[in-house]
């Protein structure tokens, strides 16, 4: 019978959790803008070939007598308008832009994905064992955060050339090392606690300890890394392709879109780099809105 309560009790102490978390995050009335403007573009972005007019990564689309088009302007062929304009290629600049948003978000959400698992891993492994192990994968991850970023970014892209693989690859290269630090430290405090010598007693494996033990005491900073670090490897990406080393032209990201209109600006066709700079903004904005809210609810030293 105490077994049947038992088992009764973790749901409902799971759903409390949940349900003041949920009232901690809607409190905020900035990160629940944050989040819904959010949704609301990764929804755009997954709906885009359904609701944008045009396939701007398809050349036989795309008509260069459209090129440089201003806001509201009809198209050659008169089956639509172009409610952004087009850029100096004849794109669809708001189809361009849910496009461009789907390789942006695609390149912050897998980078940052990837390099939490490797970071997390390797920060509690660093943690678990110590000594040698810790000394070797601290100074390693010393060394990446001292380093300029972008110029990292670029010498390694310079070599492997342009592709979003290749920019997923690089940004986890320079994102792992925050994620490790992160575990690492929350780590070092869990290993010391009661329940993690008792699983040694016990005899449990150490990569059952560190994963099935440790790691879900030391998610909640994991999880508020991992939401500014997808704002931030955004930005990153757009600055690379807005030099020319991140995605190919055939498949522009914001950043690149922002770039093919800079030559523009000066001549008055402002929209064709001031819309996808919009949509960047925007959206690493509402990241940062929501990844700003989750810091305070998972430090108690933040929450008045």
């Amino acid at each position: 019978m105490s077994a049947v309560i038992a088992k009764a009790a973790v749901p409902m102490e799971l759903e409390s959790s949940w349900r003041q978390f949920l009232g901690d995050l809607f409190a905020s009335k900035s990160a629940v803008l944050g989040l819904v403007v959010g949704l609301a573009l990764i929804a755009a972005a997954i709906l885009a070939p359904w609701i944008t007019p045009q396939n701007p990564y398809d050349l036989t689309q795309i008509s260069i007598l459209d090129a440089r088009l201003a806001p509201g302007t009809e198209s050659s062929t008169g089956t639509f308008s172009y409610w952004l304009g087009t850029d100096g290629q004849g794109r669809d600049l708001l189809s361009a832009i849910l496009y461009g948003l789907r390789i942006s978000l695609t390149v912050g959400v897998g980078s940052a994905l990837a390099a939490g698992i490797i970071g997390t891993v390797l920060g509690l492994v660093a943690a678990y064992f110590g000594g040698k192990t810790d000394a070797a994968l601290m100074r390693l991850v010393d060394l990446l955060l001292s380093l300029p970023s972008i110029l990292v970014a670029m010498m390694i892209l310079a070599y492997l050339g342009k592709s979003v693989g290749n920019v997923i690859l690089t940004l986890v290269v320079l994102e792992w090392a925050y994620y490790a630090r992160t575990a690492r430290g929350q780590a070092l405090v869990e290993r010391q606690k009661e329940y993690v010598e008792a699983a040694r007693c016990l005899g449990i494996p150490q990569w059952r300890i560190v994963l099935k033990h440790m790691l879900p005491n030391c998610l909640p900073p994991l999880i508020v890394i991992g939401t500014l670090q997808v704002a931030r490897a955004i930005t990153l990406e757009a600055t690379l392709s807005f030099l020319g080393l991140g995605v190919p032209v055939t498949e522009p990201s914001l950043g690149l879109l922002i770039s093919n209109g800079y030559q523009y600006m000066l001549s008055g066709q402002y929209w064709i780099s001031f819309y996808p700079g919009i949509a960047l903004l925007v959206t690493i904005v509402s990241l940062n809105l929501v990844g700003d809210r989750l810091r305070d609810i998972f430090n108690p030293r933040l929450q008045k």
